[in-house]
């Protein structure tokens, strides 16, 4: 049975289901579909879900300050009460080190207070006196644990870092979704969960709707594609990916979960810490563990795989994440027994997001999150709203890049930096920090 909708939206992530919540205040008819049971099970539910503030772009950073103050009023911002409850955002902070890669942070304290975003310098002293488990020596290069030099360190201490006080981490990422499903359907929205898309539909040249693997059609008048790691197959479907300069891939990623060091509550006085220098990035989980994710450091293979075919084990590679950052805190349990997360990561060639239209009329694209774009999807809603009705009332985003005000801070961002055809970005970092 063909039903009509004012637009269809592919995938019920924190994204996604963020799109739909902006479009449906609109006075939009929206459907998402999702091959998940629920909003959040995908890429979302395995997010380490950091909220930060500090990028090396003006744009990122601009775009993630205002993330930060939706997740601070998540309560006003939802606007209605899920039978589940809210997901919570712990404020504790994130420490970023100095290294010679990330160059002692000198952009990203530029991109700070052209943004007025506070924060703090700490010398290795003051690390150690708030971290009393850190070692704060230098081990860098990142090396594999099979190297002979691998958790010697060199004598010296690392030049310090950098702390920002508006940053921490959102305690249920999957929860964030479902509140954002239960706000998008009191306006209206509705979502159809345990179904996928096999095609997209074309009529005089533009998007049309979609049809389903079980053969039914859902018309409409957009299509936007927010499928996270599947992105790419949706482009296929779309037949927009070939001319597109910037494109997707499904990125295999591994997050450990080990026990904090023996007398140190790390759940109460630990905090977000990006450490270049080991090539681990981490913050607290409930029950006074620790998450470590990788930096992606070239010596670390990336594992790009099919989305529909993908081994979900444990690799070696959660062990060698343990093992760099028991470099930093030498006291850290190390465990044979692995606890962790297994999960795709939507990947852009320059780990930068797409936002934006098609060269396929009325077919828009939020795609290639690549890991750290969970706390920009309050905004990303925002914006890609804007986007799409623009771009219909017709707008030539391609010649003329809308600006998009964000409310929050008082500041306009071009969202061609997020367009599907720019050239590749040369100040991102080309990694992820949750």
């Amino acid at each position: 049975m063909t039903k009509d909708y004012d637009a269809v939206i592919i995938g019920a992530g924190v994204i996604g289901a963020s799109v739909a919540f902006e479009l449906t205040k609109r006075g939009w008819r929206t459907l998402n579909i999702d091959r998940n049971g629920t909003a959040g099970y995908g890429s979302t539910s395995a997010s380490c879900a950091i909220i930060r503030v500090h990028y090396s772009t003006f744009d990122g950073c601009a775009l993630a300050y205002e993330g930060y103050h939706y997740w601070k009023d998540w309560e006003t911002h939802i606007g209605f009460k899920d039978e589940k409850g809210l997901s919570k955002f712990v404020e504790c902070g994130a420490m970023i080190y100095k290294t010679e890669l990330n160059k002692n942070l000198k952009i990203i304290m530029q991109r700070a207070d052209e943004l007025t975003i506070p924060y703090e310098v700490w010398d290795a002293n003051f690390i150690k006196e708030k971290l009393s488990i850190s070692d704060v020596h230098t081990y860098a290069p990142v090396k594999l644990p099979n190297d002979v030099d691998f958790g010697k360190n060199d004598g010296n201490l690392m030049n310090g870092a950098v702390f920002f006080p508006t940053a921490g981490f959102v305690n249920d990422p999957q929860l964030s979704a479902h509140n954002l499903q239960r706000a998008a359907e009191n306006k209206g929205g509705k979502f159809l969960f345990n179904k996928s898309v096999q095609d997209i539909m074309k009529e005089g040249g533009r998007a049309r709707g979609v049809v389903l693997t079980d053969g039914s059609e859902i018309t409409s008048q957009v299509v936007i594609n927010v499928a996270g790691p599947h992105s790419m197959k949706v482009n296929q479907m779309a037949d927009v990916e070939k001319s597109m300069n910037i494109k997707t891939r499904a990125l295999k990623v591994e997050v450990s979960h080990v026990p904090s060091p023996q007398n140190f509550d790390y759940e109460k006085s630990g905090f977000v810490v990006s450490d270049g220098d080991i090539g681990c990035y981490s913050r607290p989980v409930t029950g006074n563990n620790i998450l470590i994710g990788s930096e992606d450091p070239e010596c670390d293979d990336r594992i790009f795989v099919d989305p529909d075919n993908w081994d979900a084990n444990f690799t070696e590679q959660w062990k060698t994440q343990v093992l760099r950052q028991a470099q930093r805190y030498p006291n850290l349990p190390i465990s044979s027994n692995v606890k962790g997360v297994v999960s795709l990561y939507d990947v852009s060639d320059d780990w930068i997001p797409i936002y934006d239209k098609s060269d396929l009329p009325g077919f828009y694209m939020a795609i290639g999150s690549s890991g750290n774009q969970y706390k920009n999807a309050p905004v990303a809603g925002v914006m890609m709203a804007d986007l799409i009705e623009a771009c219909e009332g017709g707008h030539n985003h391609d010649k003329d890049p809308l600006g998009v005000n964000l409310k929050y801070i008082n500041r306009e961002i071009n969202l061609g930096f997020y367009s599907r055809n720019r050239v590749i970005n040369s100040e991102s970092s080309m990694s992820v920090l949750g």
